[in-house]
């Protein structure tokens, strides 16, 4: 083989690493790029997790008089209640065993529900349904009568893990394990019909 077809060689084969190292850097690249998607996105925030501290509109269309739904605002249960006259006309005569009737503690209540009824329009109580105590999900006992714990019940909320008791405004009563009033979160209402949890309005 001549100088020449030798040289000419070498070219071809250096060519062809050269194309080889370029594809090879290539396809690397794009490896690169599929491995840091996934990683990117564990950065950015979820739907869910931008969700957990959203506001939450509840449409009181839903909620019949008496009746008390749930919903979740960050990671709590929060409930509805559309209270009656019948039930507001329980709420008072009782001051003297409750621990908190005037809702002294600040913490457990926003300033527009600072009044017996704890809530910004009488007929709506929204509360944080998680007992003050350890935490349980108290039943909701509306109506008045003797019961195993309790020989005249006025109504409220019970819980029955450690038997602390709350009125129907959710002020706990005496000589029970929960410290506290059960928590009104921040809220306000978007019109008559939607409430708006998260968010807390003027009275």
């Amino acid at each position: 083989m001549s100088s020449d077809d030798k040289n000419h060689q070498q070219g071809a084969d250096m060519g062809r690493r050269r194309m080889l190292i370029g594809a090879t850097s290539a396809l690397g690249a794009v490896g690169v790029g599929f491995v840091a998607v996934p990683f990117l996105k564990s950065w950015m925030p979820s739907a869910r997790a931008k969700a957990v501290g959203a506001p939450v509109e509840v449409d009181l269309r839903t909620v019949k008089p008496d009746q008390i739904i749930k919903v979740m605002w960050r990671g709590q249960t929060i409930g509805i209640m559309n209270r009656s006259k019948k039930l507001l006309d329980r709420i008072g005569g009782h001051d003297e065993q409750l621990s908190d009737p005037g809702s002294a503690v600040i913490d457990q209540q926003p300033e527009f529900a600072v009044n017996e009824f704890r809530s910004m329009k009488p007929e709506w109580l929204v509360l944080n349904m998680h007992c003050t105590h350890l935490g349980c999900i108290p039943q909701v006992l509306p109506e008045p009568g003797a019961y195993a714990w309790e020989a005249d019940w006025p109504g409220g909320f019970f819980c029955p893990c450690h038997k602390s008791k709350f009125d129907l405004s959710g002020r706990v009563f005496k000589g029970v394990p929960a410290p506290t009033n059960l928590i009104i979160p921040p809220y306000s209402f978007l019109d008559n019909n939607t409430l708006i949890i998260g968010v807390s309005g003027a009275a």
